[in-house]
């Protein structure tokens, strides 16, 4: 199974990579970890932010496979604990199709796309920079990973 992050905005910081890149190595290859960038529509004083969202929206949708589970992260999803994660994992792994976790922009994901996801998870009620997003996502798919797995990480 892949776990592919289709996550709005380029260009981040080292920092970041870095901290991505730490979890990832640390996944097997059936627990696979891809980050995708999407770049982000315009904004400014006078952009049409609506226009932006729904070019996200296309962009994103142009990096979906057709039998990708589709789960977009949004405030408004469903918290899940980490042993609830690992479950949910455990059960994609099982359906046997990758998996595609969706991070819109500022704004949230373009609404026919989150409509389209099979779930929709909530890392948290806070607001968090989608930078720091990158990293908790992979730190808790590894987390998730290693309870599967009965790895002592979790403990």
């Amino acid at each position: 199974m892949k776990l592919r992050v289709l996550a709005v905005g380029t260009r981040m910081p080292d920092w970041v990579e870095k901290g991505v890149e730490e979890y990832r190595k640390r996944l097997p290859r059936d627990f696979a970890l891809e980050i995708h960038e999407i770049a982000p529509g315009a904004r400014g004083k006078n952009a049409d932010t609506a226009r932006a969202i729904a070019l996200e929206g296309e962009r994103m949708r142009d990096k979906l496979r057709g039998n990708e589970q589709l789960v977009a992260l949004e405030v408004g999803g469903k918290p899940w604990s980490t042993e609830q994660l690992a479950k949910e994992a455990d059960q994609w792994r099982l359906e046997g199709r990758d998996v595609a976790l969706l991070i819109g922009g500022p704004e949230g994901l373009e609404p026919q796309l989150s409509a389209s996801a099979h779930q929709r998870w909530s890392l948290s009620p806070l607001t968090l920079p989608h930078p720091l997003v990158r990293i908790l996502l992979a730190e808790q798919l590894y987390r998730a990973w290693t309870l599967l797995v009965g790895h002592p990480y979790h403990r």
